[in-house]
C-alpha cells in the first residue's frame, strides 16, 4: 500500500497517543475500544515501515522517528480542524467575500442602492460586483450569486424568484400628439419602433398571443438609451416597469395599449449549488427577496394605469 494512502484516523489515533501517553486514555478521548486504537497504529506502523512507539506497562512513548511524524502529524490534524471551522463559520455567519453578477440597468437603478444598504447592515461581507448585460458562466467566473432578469433555462444552477418584472409600452405625450395614439397592436406597424436587441413584440388580443413584425427606427441593447429616445419623442419603446417607471412618474412617457396584455417574466437569484449553502450568499438572497417582492416598488404607476392587469405568458 502506498504511504499516500494512510487512513487519517490511523494517524489520528497516533497522535492521541502520544498526547495522552496512554492506549487506554487515548481510546477513552476517541471513544473507541483500546484494542482498536491498537491495531489502527500498529497498521500505520505497518504502512510506514517505521517503529513511531515504544510500548511499556508504563504507558507508549515515540520513537525518535515517531516524535518527527508526530510533530508534523498533529500540525496537519490541526490545520484539518482549523478547515473544518472555516467552512462551518461560512455555513452559519454572515462573512466573506460575495462575487456578484447583475444586468447594467438594473443593477445601477436598483441593485447598487440596494447592495450598499446590505454592505452597510453586514460589515463583514465582501462584495465583488459585475454589471454585465451578458449571461456569464458563474462557474468559471467564479461567481456566487447572478441576479438575472427573464425566462431562465433550465441548468445546474439553483434558482430563486425574486420579484414579477412586467413590460409597458411607452412614448412621449409629444410623439403620440405628433403621430397618434395606437388603439391596436396592429397600429404599430404606422409608428417609428425603439426596439431593444432582437425582442419580439407580443400582446394578448382577447384569448390568443399575436405578434407584431416591427420595423425599428432604432435598436439598442440598453434600455436606459431607449427610455431617453422615447422620452426625446423618437418613438414607441417596450420597456421593463423598472426602467420606464422613472419616466412616467415625472411624466416624460405615457403607457400605450394598456388594454393588452404583454408577457411577463421575472427578477431571479441564481447560484451554484456549493455558494448556494454559505450563510452570507443565502443572507443577501433573502435580503433582495425582502426588498423587491412580492410587488416590486416601481411597479405603482404601471398598475394605476393598467389595473393590474399584467399577463403572465409562460412561453415568455
Amino acid at each position: 500500500m502506498e504511504r499516500s494512502s494512510v487512513d487519517l484516523l490511523d494517524v489520528l489515533a497516533f497522535v492521541r497517543v502520544v498526547e495522552t501517553g496512554a492506549f487506554s486514555r487515548a481510546a477513552e478521548r476517541m471513544g473507541m475500544s483500546k484494542s482498536i486504537v491498537s491495531r489502527r497504529v500498529a497498521r500505520l506502523e505497518e504502512q510506514l515501515a517505521a517503529r513511531l512507539l515504544t510500548r511499556s506497562a508504563a504507558g507508549a512513548q515515540p520513537t525518535d522517528a515517531g516524535q518527527a511524524y508526530f510533530e508534523r502529524a498533529s500540525n496537519v490534524l490541526a490545520e484539518l480542524e482549523a478547515a473544518q471551522e472555516v467552512v462551518a463559520e461560512s455555513v452559519t455567519q454572515v462573512a466573506g467575500p460575495i462575487r456578484l453578477s447583475a444586468p447594467l440597468s438594473f443593477g445601477v437603478s436598483h441593485l447598487a442602492p440596494a447592495l450598499a444598504d446590505f454592505a452597510a447592515d453586514n460589515p463583514r461581507v465582501e462584495l465583488d460586483i459585475s454589471f454585465d448585460d451578458r449571461n456569464v458562466d458563474l462557474i468559471a467566473g467564479g461567481f456566487d450569486l447572478a441576479v438575472r432578469i427573464g425566462q431562465l433555462q433550465d441548468s445546474a444552477l439553483i434558482a430563486r424568484k425574486i420579484a414579477p418584472v412586467r413590460r409597458i409600452l411607452v412614448a412621449s405625450a409629444s410623439y403620440l400628439d405628433r403621430k397618434g395614439r395606437p388603439s391596436t397592436p396592429r397600429e404599430l406597424a404606422d409608428h417609428d419602433i425603439l426596439i431593444y436587441g432582437n425582442e419580439q413584440w407580443r400582446f394578448r388580443v382577447g384569448d390568443r398571443w399575436e405578434t407584431i413584425r416591427l420595423q425599428p427606427r432604432m435598436r439598442a441593447d440598453n434600455g436606459d438609451m431607449l427610455r431617453a429616445a422615447a422620452e426625446a419623442g423618437l418613438g414607441l419603446c417596450l420597456l421593463p416597469t423598472f426602467i420606464a417607471s422613472p419616466g412616467l412618474n415625472g411624466g416624460k412617457l405615457e403607457p400605450v395599449l394598456l388594454d393588452y396584455g404583454l408577457p411577463e417574466s421575472g427578477l431571479h437569484a441564481l447560484m451554484p449549488p456549493g455558494r448556494a449553502t454559505t450563510a452570507r450568499v443565502r443572507a443577501l438572497v433573502e435580503f433582495l427577496a425582502v426588498r423587491f417582492g412580492p410587488q416590486p416598488n416601481w411597479d405603482p404607476c404601471w398598475e394605476k394605469e393598467n389595473g393590474g392587469k399584467g399577463a403572465d405568458d409562460p412561453r415568455a
